[in-house]
């Protein structure tokens, strides 16, 4: 077999050289800048949905959220908490659902995503809740109907309780923020533990079992999204322990449903009948202090109602804006 041409083997050497740096360019993003990973895949969805995304400093703090445009000028603007461990992309799946004529703003929570995490900050129901209203202050867009996951759905309660002129309607998900019936993850987190904690990739196939009921419901993770979700999430575990011991364990774990029953607002509750991190019996306690909210109990979801069941969520939502009724 006749050699190699010099300049043909050059070529190919110099090629390898190329795709070596670029394979090692790679492996130091992995390693050192995760979350770079992460948002490559959130700004591929973010343009699907036609969103926009904003950044601005509001009371000291550098906020990040994503908006879509209504197409109906008098229509109420509807704004999107997101949960623990979550971000502004948790709620990609309901923007479709959602009717077109609602302008929508999902924002990051200070400390939380692309919005500004400061040291040593409370990230805290009440703390976070007074951010909200800031934010919801410089939107300037009159009363929101706001709603509510998880941790952000204990926000949302007190947000609609203590700034009533800044809420037109509420809605809570899967709410945290009542003393609902004992169940494995309130347990691990009054034993001092995080549920949600992910220090490797096997952990992630537990953390989803915790959050989704429908395992087709799962975002897909394709290689080598695992790596680059365990790595980021490894880096952010001590954040998450100090703010579940604020929202978990500490005298103001419960302040969202004392508070609830100064909502007087139209308002809906909506739940995952499998919910195995706030059990379904907190949606009855939330109920108890807001007797004009529906409840809607999704019996196809656990924890994620706003990813497993987005078109229902979108459904219970049209219902609290058309027809809901103040207290």
């Amino acid at each position: 077999m006749q050699a190699l041409s010099h300049p043909f083997a050059a070529a190919l050497v110099a090629a390898a050289c190329v795709a070596g740096l670029a394979l090692g360019a790679f492996a130091w993003v992995l390693w050192s800048r995760p979350r770079d990973l992460l948002r490559v895949e959130y700004a591929r969805q973010r343009r699907a949905l036609r969103l926009s995304v904003h950044r601005e400093r509001i009371d000291g703090l550098r906020w990040c959220w994503t908006a879509r445009a209504g197409q109906d000028a008098s229509a109420p603007v509807i704004v999107m908490l997101h949960g623990y461990t979550g971000s502004k992309e948790n709620w990609y799946r309901l923007v479709p659902e959602l009717d077109a004529r609602y302008p929508l703003v999902m924002p990051d929570l200070p400390g939380w995503g692309e919005s500004e995490r400061m040291a040593d900050a409370d990230h805290g129901f009440v703390a976070e809740a007074a951010h909200v209203a800031a934010f919801l202050r410089h939107l300037d867009v009159g009363p929101v109907v706001l709603l509510g996951h998880s941790m952000g759905g204990g926000i949302a309660a007190l947000v609609a309780a203590k700034y009533p002129d800044l809420v037109a309607r509420v809605g809570l998900i899967d709410a945290a923020g009542v003393h609902f019936e004992g169940n494995a993850f309130g347990l691990a987190v009054l034993d001092g533990q995080n549920p949600f904690g992910i220090e490797n990739t096997a952990a992630i196939d537990r953390y989803l079992s915790v959050l989704f009921f429908d395992r087709k419901a799962r975002p897909p993770m394709p290689w080598p999204g695992p790596i680059a979700f365990a790595r980021y999430r490894r880096n952010e575990a001590a954040f998450e322990q100090s703010v579940l011991d604020r929202i978990g364990r500490s005298d103001e774990r419960f302040a969202p449903g004392d508070a609830a029953a100064d909502i007087r607002q139209p308002a809906v509750l909506i739940w995952g009948a499998h919910d195995a991190v706030i059990d379904p019996s907190a949606m009855g306690l939330y109920a108890a202090r807001m007797p004009q909210a529906r409840q809607v109990l999704l019996e196809r979801s656990g924890h994620m109602t706003i990813m497993e069941q987005p078109r229902d969520v979108a459904d219970a939502v049209h219902w609290l804006i058309e027809r809901g009724t103040p207290a």
